[in-house]
Parts: C-alpha cells; sequence; structure tokens
C-alpha cells in the first residue's frame, strides 16, 4: 500500500507538457502548449515548443499563466510554489 501511495505522490508532482493542434482566427495552424505544474517550467513550454516544430523554428502568438520569477523574487534559488498554469501558443515556421 505504502508503494501505491508513493507512486501516486511521485505522479502527482511531475507534470507533463502536452501539446495540442489549434487554428488561429488568421487561419494558421498553430499549437498550443500546456506546461503547468511545479515540475514544470516556461522553459519546458520552449522546448517542447521547440521539439513539436522539429527544429524549424516557431513564432510565439501568445501565452498564459504566471510569468517567470526573477532571481530576487525566488526563495533559495528556486521557483517554489509556483503550482499556477501556463500555456504558450506557437506556429512553427
Amino acid at each position: 500500500m505504502n508503494k501505491i501511495l508513493a507512486l501516486i505522490a511521485v505522479l502527482a508532482l511531475t507534470g507533463c507538457t502536452t501539446t495540442s493542434d489549434i487554428y488561429l482566427k488568421t487561419g494558421e495552424q498553430g499549437l498550443t502548449i500546456d506546461c503547468s505544474g511545479e515540475a514544470n517550467s516556461w522553459a519546458s513550454c520552449y522546448e517542447k515548443a521547440d521539439a513539436s516544430c522539429a527544429g524549424t523554428g516557431y513564432r510565439i502568438v501568445g501565452t498564459e499563466g504566471t510569468p517567470a520569477l526573477t532571481e530576487n523574487d525566488k526563495t533559495l534559488g528556486k521557483d517554489i510554489g509556483n503550482f499556477k498554469g501556463r500555456s504558450v501558443v506557437v506556429v512553427c515556421q
């Protein structure tokens, strides 16, 4: 039973970056990338965008979520307690 609880706790803390296809008002096809959770960061959004666009580059159309903290706002150098959602919309070049 303890192993199952430990596994559930680990899965709850690990983030999963998801990507979905969308169409913008301009008719362009884009990607919305959700990188919410404690285990993810804005960097994980941009890494997923780069991987999803197969190295051709991407243009950021919009972002939503908690802004990245400056070094002075971090606790002991870490972004602690940032559970708010983060998502970015990109168009591959």
